[in-house]
């Protein structure tokens, strides 16, 4: 067939996808399976046991379910393709901050419309300073920034639910709705964002939010971000008290032909591109050259300011612990640093101290803790999270 190789995922779905096919010919028409289930041999049969093991360990109503081996583990396919290549949690890419200042001033502050620029700097420190996904900035009404009650030169922002968020001023909708939904529809006859279609669409990801009213809080950290976005803000709103708005978002489009518009994320796009064209740079993502990047630096900052992962998981609105694991993966160049220290403590060793009394919780959670922490977050020799990582 001339067919050219594929990868070793793929050469496994289409093997999974024949072999349920000749299944179903062989129950249905008596033909002969093509791939029928033969005794597994015995690295077979304790990896198909491992999986047995996790699924169960990770269902949610696997307490109720039938806990006997089931007896497939002793079978697998005579055909099962290749097992593709392990990979280890991937680095979370941040935005370099050597470029951050120019890009912030001379960058997307480099915008011939002094509007345009405002707009797009209050979106960067949303996401540099405040962790936000660039969709979430875009969800912004103008009633959702208050003045922070303690410090008068900051300021709070929420970010509701585009559906679900309770609507401003109390409002209360014909039906008795009090819903961001029900407002626009009743006040805008418009359709929450999230479920729009094609190039005004603006997605929701945030699955947890900080309160009964469905919003997420904005925790600016330095906290200086939050002061700077404090009095961008007012520059910014003065100029939209002269444009005409047919919708409550902050954030919107000063284009002659769509002035007044929701902004849009393309159009966001375009003016990052833009902005890193201005000091010299092109947007790739494997270099931090890209708006999610700035949500890493986020979460590597805090990280490296030593807060503990339960306020991590906190200001990134993160469902799970787990969610996080990938900002404390040590970088390539971490990697190195503790390498060349390991060499020098290698090449000029020093006595070591004997240790007399009880051994540290360090030491007693290297084992054994598999039923309450089956991940292997917080304990055994190397944990994913925690400051016996070294952070």
């Amino acid at each position: 067939l001339y067919w050219l190789p594929c990868s070793k995922q793929v050469a496994r779905l289409h093997i999974n996808a024949l072999s349920k096919v000749t299944d179903w010919l062989a129950e249905k028409h008596g033909a002969t399976s093509m791939n029928p289930l033969v005794e597994a041999d015995s690295l077979t049969q304790r990896l198909n046991y491992a999986a047995w093991f996790r699924k169960n360990q990770h269902n949610f109503l696997g307490h109720i379910k039938d806990k006997h081996i089931n007896s497939t583990v002793r079978y697998a396919r005579s055909v099962q393709g290749k097992r593709p290549l392990g990979k280890q949690s991937q680095d979370a890419i941040e935005f370099p901050e050597r470029y951050f200042e120019a890009f912030y001033f001379d960058g997307l502050g480099g915008a011939v419309d002094r509007r345009v620029a405002l707009r797009d700097q209050l979106i960067l420190l949303l996401m540099h300073g405040g962790g936000l996904r660039e969709s979430e900035a875009l969800h912004l009404w103008l009633e959702d920034v208050l003045i922070d009650p303690s410090n008068p030169n900051s300021v709070m922002v929420r970010i509701y639910h585009p559906e679900d968020g309770k609507a401003p001023n109390n409002w209360r909708g014909r039906s008795g709705k009090t819903t961001r939904a029900a407002y626009l529809k009743e006040k805008y006859a418009l359709s929450p964002r999230n479920d729009l279609m094609g190039k005004k669409r603006v997605g929701w990801k945030s699955r947890v939010t900080d309160s009964k009213d469905e919003y997420l809080d904005v925790h600016w950290f330095p906290t200086v971000f939050g002061e700077v976005f404090a009095k961008l803000w007012q520059d910014y709103t003065r100029f939209l008290t002269g444009v005409e708005r047919n919708h409550p978002y902050a954030f919107v489009s000063f284009h002659r032909e769509h002035t007044g518009n929701p902004y849009t994320l393309n159009a966001f796009h375009d003016s990052y591109r833009n902005g890193l064209k201005r000091i010299g740079l092109k947007p790739c993502k494997d270099d931090g050259l890209s708006p999610h990047s700035h949500r890493h630096s986020y979460g590597r900052r805090l990280r490296k300011a030593g807060v503990s992962e339960i306020v991590i998981k906190k200001c990134l609105h993160h469902a799970s612990l787990e969610s996080q694991a990938v900002y404390t993966t040590p970088t390539a160049k971490e990697v190195t640093s503790y390498l060349n220290a390991a060499t020098q403590q290698l090449l000029n060793p020093t006595e070591p101290v004997e240790q007399i009394g009880t051994p540290s919780w360090e030491v007693l959670t290297e084992h054994d803790f598999n039923d309450i922490d089956p991940d292997g977050l917080f304990t055994g020799k190397n944990p994913k999270l925690g400051k016996r990582n070294g952070y």
